[in-house]
């Protein structure tokens, strides 16, 4: 099937995927702490009948029992080196349980590990991983691809990307919510929906995690953006423990009913996940009977994201400040930062202009002296990690430009593609596979055009070979090319003329990069200021600029209120309500430098890690005891950003970074606390921690256990698929006051429950704390645990709580 076949198929025909597997394999004798791969090749049948009972619901597809069949995954049971033949094979067993007239999904899922900067995987590896997979799947003749289940938009994209580069058959992506609405890494649907699609995924969705109401509402906020079908597999309702087994709490009758509003949405393809089966998809088919599929609208977006961001541009929305600070030129600082590859400033930089109102932030680091393709992977790498919002690379190698584009998680803005023969044949087909935004910058091989007619002539020039790439005016920004007036009285004329027709006419969005105007006369800022008024009026959408002027953002909303865009005047008010602007300088230039305790509390809530150790030297320099800095720095900043991320203002990768930050400063403090500590009397609270048997998913609980030793704790991390035996052998042996344990599935939860008998039948006197995916306040009650964490950092309240 090709992508055009299957979205001929998704115009006229609803298509009806599978249910579980996993619980139906269970149901035939498959047990708990066994690789499901391994076990459907030596019980075949077992997956021929599941899959023929599925398709004789009403099922036009089927998932290959190939979620777990990474390389990664794979290694944990021993098989990574047969990644390739086990896929072929599980793929050849669903072909044959389904035949040709019914078509076979090849399934790739987490590999349960992060990409940098979060995890130690390179981007690269792990596209390599998934890569590997899809050699298998394709050699056993799958029809198209589904990525499901993923929690990190990294992950989906290099999974994507794995597939689009191995073949050209059809590719679905399916992420998976919390109940906050957005992924485990902190991706909303919008932003995952916006990435995705832009990326070339052929539908995208969500499956898992939530019963079908609350994934209705998840698949909403993706409609209003949609342009390629989505798709859904919800689970039977919310996970129960009755009798030691696993049990969901809806049945397929009330899972039926909720099927016509997932059609409403414009939900092309539609199946079950945990807890449903055969059953559920018969009421599928039922509910679908007779039904059109109501086929995506063709919506032209203009919009970058981040892993956790969206800024939408143009279309009535304020104008977008492109933050213009991180550029080496006539920077000292900051070229010196990067010849010593010291992201500290990069860190200042970023942060400082999001805070004064950068939505978007350009990343330019050309100067000489550096390797400037690895030095701007290092700053991408540096900022995905920290700060929110989406970024602008700006480079003249389009080199520098595909390899950002690669590792970064959203969609990009580049800086820029022009008519000069070098950008325009290397840069399109770059932007169009990852499906990046740009700016169009009106000149060509002959220089830089005068006159607005000059430029329009070379805007419809790009404009022309961008659509054979698929783009729209949506898609790219069109620069205004700013010349400085000081040496050319109409260059300010031309600038505005050309942003004129490009709103009133051309149609689409426009930017400028707006110090240029001025350069060379004194008193810049009235002049830029001034100038940004002029092309607002014009119609001007964004500006490449210095959020950190106040008499610029200050105009900058005004303007907005008075041209509409800020409605009721909401950002106008809440801006001026919180800013002090009348004592405020223009420049941060001349701010006092902050003591170094200061420092050291903003490294830990900025999860700068890099900048670290040089201010834990410099404050014991300063005669500042490591006890001090634990107690007055570190652990009053890591709280910091708890509460920040039960706030929902900071997401895991902050935590991550955060908690790194801390455990490089405790890593070099640790010889001088152990030092000073030698005759205290002073015990840590010990913590045996682990992932129960038969459960391979430890992400969650690797987060909870560097948390914790960040917080003090003595920690005993058993790794994952650890029996209750040795859980409890351990915190017998080491004293443990806490058993801190982990489940990411309802087939393993239940193991909880008998760690805690054996640990009472041994007579330990110890507190339990459960978390993980699958398991609730209720379930803690059920089995007699003392506490359940949400997350990393009610695991640490919870610890403290216990403790006492």
């Amino acid at each position: 099937m090709n992508r055009q076949e299957f979205q001929d198929y998704l115009r006229k025909k609803i298509m009806i995927l599978d249910g579980a597997t996993g619980t139906e394999l269970q149901k035939l004798g498959m047990p708990n702490n066994v690789c499901p791969q391994q076990w459907v090749l030596e019980h075949p049948e077992s997956i021929i009948k599941i899959q023929r009972n599925y398709i004789q619901a009403g099922s036009n597809a089927v998932y290959t029992c190939t979620f777990g069949g990474n390389r990664l995954k794979l290694d944990e049971y021993g098989l990574g080196n047969q990644v390739i033949e086990i896929n072929r094979k599980l793929a050849l067993l669903s072909r044959e349980a389904v035949g040709h007239e019914h078509f076979v999904v090849g399934d790739l899922a987490p590999t349960g590990q992060f990409a940098a900067p979060l995890g130690t995987l390179s981007f690269e590896e792990l596209v390599d991983i998934y890569k590997e997979q899809v050699k298998g799947l394709l050699s056993g003749g799958v029809d198209f691809f589904v990525i499901e289940t993923m929690m990190d938009i990294q992950e989906a994209r290099a999974a994507l990307l794995a597939v689009k580069e191995s073949c050209d058959l059809p590719v679905c992506v399916s992420m998976t919510f919390n109940e906050d609405g957005r992924t485990l890494t902190g991706t909303d649907p919008v932003t995952a929906l916006i990435t995705l699609q832009s990326l070339g995924a052929d539908a995208v969705g969500c499956n898992c995690s939530t019963g079908p109401e609350a994934m209705l509402e998840v698949l909403y906020s993706m409609s209003k953006y949609a342009s390629v079908p989505l798709l859904a597999k919800p689970n039977a309702g919310l996970p129960k423990l009755i009798d030691n087994k696993t049990i969901y709490n809806m049945d397929a009758e009330t899972f039926g009913k909720y099927i016509p509003s997932f059609i409403d949405l414009g939900v092309c393809l539609i199946g079950g996940c945990c807890g449903t089966s055969p059953e559920y998809i018969a009421q599928i088919s039922k509910q679908t009977t007779g039904k059109k599929p109501i086929p995506p609208v063709n919506r032209k977006i203009s919009a970058v994201t981040s892993s956790r961001k969206t800024v939408f541009i143009g279309s009535g929305n304020p104008l977008t400040i492109v933050g213009e600070r991180i550029n080496p030129t006539g920077k000292k600082k900051l070229q010196e930062s990067l010849k010593n590859n010291d992201m500290d400033e990069i860190f200042d930089l970023a942060l400082e202009q999001i805070d004064n109102g950068a939505e978007i932030l350009d990343v330019n680091v050309g100067m000489p002296g550096i390797d400037e393709k690895e030095t701007m992977l290092q700053v991408v790498e540096t900022l995905i990690g920290s700060a929110a919002a989406p970024l602008c690379l700006d480079s003249s190698s389009p080199e520098v430009i595909e390899a950002a584009l690669r590792i970064y998680p959203g969609r990009a803005l580049i800086n820029s593609i022009s008519a000069e023969s070098k950008k325009l044949h290397k840069l399109l087909p770059v932007a169009a596979k990852y499906g990046a935004m740009f700016i169009l910058l009106p000149l060509n091989d002959e220089g830089i055009p005068e006159t607005a007619n000059e430029r329009i002539k070379v805007i419809h020039e790009v404009y022309s070979k961008a659509q054979d790439y698929g783009f729209s005016k949506e898609d790219f920004v069109v620069d205004g090319l700013v010349m400085t007036v000081s040496s050319d009285q109409k260059a300010a004329s031309e600038t505005l003329r050309t942003i004129d027709w490009c709103s009133d006419e051309f149609g689409c969005n426009t930017i400028i990069g707006l110090s240029n105007i001025s350069f060379g006369l004194p008193e810049r800022s009235w002049i830029n200021t001034a100038f940004l008024a002029m092309a607002i009026s014009r119609g001007l959408t964004m500006a490449i600029a210095n959020p950190s002027v106040d008499l610029l953002m200050n105009i900058k909303m005004a303007c907005d209120v008075l041209t509409g865009r800020d409605k009721y005047g909401r950002r106008y008010i809440e801006h001026f309500s919180q800013s002090d602007f009348l004592h405020k300088n223009e420049s941060n230039n001349n701010l006092p430098v902050k003591p170094v305790t200061e420092q050291i509390y903003d490294a830990v809530v900025k999860g700068n890690k890099d900048g670290m150790i040089p201010l834990i030297k410099s404050a014991m320099e300063q005669n500042i005891q490591p006890g001090k800095i634990v107690d007055t720095l570190l652990i009053p900043a890591i709280t910091k950003v708890g509460d920040l991320y039960e706030q929902k203002k900071y997401y895991l990768p902050q935590l991550i970074l955060s908690a790194e930050a801390m455990k490089t400063a405790f890593e070099y403090l640790e010889p001088y606390l152990r030092k000073a500590n030698a005759d205290s009397n002073d015990q840590k609270v010990k913590i045996v921690l682990a992932t129960v048997k038969g459960d391979v998913h430890d992400i969650g609980k690797n987060i909870v256990s560097l948390m914790l030793k960040n917080y003090g704790f003595d920690v005993y991390d058993l790794g994952k698929d650890v029996s209750a035996e040795t859980i409890v052998n351990t915190a017998k042996e080491v004293g443990a006051r806490i058993i801190g344990l982990s489940a990411l599935m309802t087939t393993t939860m239940v193991e909880m429950k008998n760690v805690i008998a054996l640990a009472k039948e041994k007579g330990l006197d110890c507190k339990f704390m459960i978390g993980g995916a699958v398991v609730t306040e209720r379930y803690c009650q059920e089995i007699g645990a003392d506490g359940y964490a949400e997350d990393a950092h009610q695991a640490v309240k919870l610890a403290k709580k216990l403790s006492v």
